[in-house]
């Protein structure tokens, strides 16, 4: 009888030691997940309902390309180097995807000097490079100006995905990979053949100039030239005195853990 039970009871440890096994890695990763921070916003920029939606973004968009992005602001009491902040704050808080030290890209805010640094590590440094980060942060410092802060986020967040999605070396504004202009090449297309079947449908012209025309009495009955006068203007090419203007820019470099990055940097 005792024996009878217990061979009824081994199966039933079995299966609660089987379950156990499995939902343990699965819980805790979900705990690793939850604990997770993408916003790092110790300048005090964002309500919570912004750094809850910015966070959403985060996440979607960080599965999406297997790669952190995160947003750290700072009144930079130090008055550090906004690039060796970037660079401290990638070694001490370890962001990656799948691992400390991975692909991440960061966007960091020193509001004391009222500057913002883009940098990309690894896989964020091969798709969002120097050119890239341009880019992104021309589309986002106007917003910066306005003090809309979470919008200039939300590009930055929007567009770094975006450009993710091209290979490295392309340039993702050219013209050619825009919806607007494939949709209105592939119109302008449509219409062009749509226009030379109905032309051809409607049958060929037989008649021309030649059916009214008497080649026996027909000719020119008088040619004249008349030279009238000749105009020369000059116009003085002014010469280039240097000047222009520059929104920023820099570069990457490597951080004191020895962690590669692209950049860029800029006023706002």
């Amino acid at each position: 009888m005792v024996i009878g039970l217990r061979i009824r009871i081994m199966p039933v440890m079995l299966l609660l030691l089987l379950l156990g096994t499995l939902l343990v890695p699965a819980g805790h990763a979900a705990f690793a997940a939850a604990e997770k921070r993408y916003i790092y916003d110790e300048a005090d920029l964002l309500t919570p309902a912004d750094e809850a939606a910015l966070t959403e973004l985060a996440i979607r968009y960080g599965a999406n390309r297997q790669t952190d992005f995160l947003i750290y602001t700072s009144k930079n009491t130090a008055n550090a180097d906004i690039v060796q902040m970037t660079e401290d704050f990638y070694d001490s808080k370890a962001p990656g995807y799948d691992k400390p030290h991975g692909n991440a890209a960061i966007l960091t805010m020193d509001m004391r000097n009222r500057e913002v640094y883009l940098a990309g590590f690894y896989k964020g440094e091969d798709y969002l490079d120097n050119a890239r980060m341009d880019k992104i942060r021309n589309k986002l410092t106007p917003y910066l100006s306005a003090g809309d802060y979470r919008k200039a986020f939300e590009v930055y967040l929007d567009t770094a995905n975006r450009y993710m999605g091209y290979k490295p070396g392309v340039n993702p504004d050219n013209i050619l990979f825009q919806l607007w202009f494939q949709l209105a090449v592939s119109l302008g297309l449509g219409a062009i053949v749509v226009g030379t079947m109905a032309y051809h449908s409607g049958g060929r012209v037989t008649v021309g100039r030649e059916t009214y025309e008497d080649a026996a009495s027909s000719g020119i009955l008088d040619r004249q030239d008349q030279y009238i006068r000749t105009t020369v203007t000059r116009t003085k090419i002014p010469k280039n005195t240097g000047g222009g203007g520059g929104g920023g820019g820099g570069g990457g470099g490597v951080s004191r853990g020895g962690h590669s990055h692209s950049g860029s940097r800029g006023s706002f």
